[in-house]
């Protein structure tokens, strides 16, 4: 990535910013499988869950600190668990993320677990273990002194609204907005239900454009309905700010001016929006913490959603990542897939990143020399053993070494450019060795993939990965593809047309 000076002051005031999330606490499940049949109980789908395939994430408020700790800033977080076993998997979720862990004990609620069953990456099924009524005085005055005790030390707050219960109580959302206003700390706030009298006096609130329907009463149909709905939303409650979220239309930011600030949504395919608020008010909050203006951390909030719904699932925003998409902005480029190649150095710090969320980590390798539907096929079967692949890619001077002086046919920017446009692939790392052994040693993948046309006792890296206890898979190939043979034809065709010319025959169009 090139440097840019704006960026670079934006990263290190970043990396000096506290954020408190104060809000609704979860854990996201998610259990990775496969459908190939019905069942003959009743007509739902059978889940045939794969080995070992069952991940964790931080969800709600845990999701905004993730957000705000992938930003760079420090992230702390006061949030109600129960005292059961999803408790003791979100705090270590929290420690491995670096979030700063105030959660209180309340042994009369289970911790939010959500629980997702996945297919093909379709979610078949949500089950949802929580308690949704509202917190009891003495509860309330525990979070409350937990988050007055934390004032003095941020430079901004979240309060992160799931309906959860926690913030039901007006009285108790307004001590903490009161006592955020007289230490001068800004407060924003994610909103859930009718009543948003509770929300009053906050620096800025974020509801997507269901939300402000809710809260208004009625439907907001166009730009018009925007301005009228949200502005007099906004003077009525005392807000200092309201940016509202309109998906694929873009974000409209309400202040004291009398024309909204209204920014397009970056052009990119909508995959999934779960945890896009959770992106847009961590990022928002970070940015204004930093002392940017409103109107620019709403700009860098809507950059940081447009990654983030191209993703399946619930996830964090990057700072790394982030960036990359600012400077393309900058420069007028299209959004760039180029952040995912890596040297060995910041794929070490990307892999820390992952470890410290127990993403198990694939690795596998290659040429990939005109990218053909056996490779394509390849790398997704083998993202599918794990949660990130990373794709150990030969220099253009070790294919020559291989494969002769015709080769590589194209060139080791273009092949990492295609490889980083496929959504299975997460990383790539160039190596200049005729194999990727020295590679494998330096990233430890937890999975080593191969085609079978190889066997196991073959495949280079086998006795490092298994060293550590990482796993060595064969997965299947497709039949008659393969570059060398694309190479020949192409070279056939072009000598067959050489030789008409040569015989006084012209070539047809091409």
């Amino acid at each position: 990535m090139s440097a840019n000076p704006s960026y670079n002051h934006l990263a290190g005031q970043l990396a000096r910013s506290k954020v408190l999330v104060v809000g609704d606490l979860m854990l996201d499940c998610y259990y990775w499988g496969d459908v190939r049949r019905i069942s003959p109980e009743a007509p739902v789908p059978v889940v045939k869950v794969k080995v070992n395939e069952k991940t964790f994430r931080l969800g709600g408020a845990g999701n905004v600190a993730a957000n705000l700790s992938g930003l760079g800033c420090t992230a702390a977080v006061i949030g109600l668990i129960g005292q059961d076993a999803a408790s003791i998997q979100l705090q270590d979720l929290l420690a491995a993320a670096n979030i700063q862990d105030h959660c209180l004990v309340d042994s009369s609620r289970p911790t939010t677990t959500k629980t997702r069953i996945m297919a093909s990456k379709q979610q078949v099924v949500r089950l949802d273990e929580e308690d949704g009524n509202g917190i009891g005085e003495q509860t309330a005055d525990r979070v409350l002194k937990a988050v007055e005790a934390m004032l003095p030390v941020v430079d901004a707050v979240i309060l992160s609204d799931y309906g959860k219960g926690m913030f039901d109580s007006i009285e108790f959302i307004q001590a903490i907005i009161q006592s955020c206003r007289k230490m001068n700390v800004p407060v924003f706030i994610d909103p859930k239900g009718r009543d948003w009298n509770r929300y009053a006096g906050a620096t800025c609130v974020t509801p997507n454009t269901a939300e402000l329907e809710l809260a208004v009463g009625t439907e907001v149909k166009g730009e018009g309905d925007l301005i009228h709905a949200a502005g007099d939303l906004r003077r009525r409650l005392g807000l200092d700010w309201m940016l509202v979220t309109r998906g694929p239309k873009g974000m409209a930011l309400f202040g004291d001016d009398a024309s909204p600030v209204m920014i397009a949504a970056r052009a990119r395919e909508v995959f999934d929006v779960s945890g896009a608020g959770d992106t847009v008010i961590a990022t928002l909050a970070a940015c204004v913490a930093t002392g940017l203006r409103f109107g620019e951390a709403a700009g860098v909030a809507n950059t940081a959603a447009g990654i983030v719904v191209g993703k399946l699932g619930t996830w964090a925003v990057r700072w790394s990542e982030l960036a990359d998409a600012l400077i393309n902005e900058t420069e007028k480029k299209p959004a760039s897939t180029l952040w995912k190649v890596a040297d060995v150095e910041d794929a070490s710090s990307r892999l820390s990143r992952w470890r410290q969320a127990e993403q198990r980590i694939v690795f596998t390798n290659g040429c990939f020399d005109l990218l053909h539907p056996g490779h394509v096929s390849l790398l997704h079967q083998a993202r599918h053993l794990g949660d990130r692949l990373i794709v150990g890619l030969n220099t253009d001077a070790s294919i020559r070494r291989l494969k002769g002086d015709q080769r590589p046919i194209l060139p080791g920017h273009d092949r990492a450019a295609i490889l980083s446009a496929l959504e299975d692939v997460d990383m790539v790392v160039f190596f200049d060795e005729d194999t990727p052994l020295n590679l494998i040693g330096q990233l430890k993948p937890d999975i080593l993939v191969k085609g079978a046309d190889y066997r196991v006792a073959d495949v280079v890296g086998k006795s490092i990965v298994e060293s550590y206890g990482g796993q060595v898979r064969l997965v299947d190939i497709l039949e008659g593809h393969s570059t060398t043979a694309i190479a020949r034809k192409l070279s056939a065709n072009g000598n067959r047309k050489e030789e008409g010319v040569n015989n006084g025959h012209q070539p047809g169009p091409a």
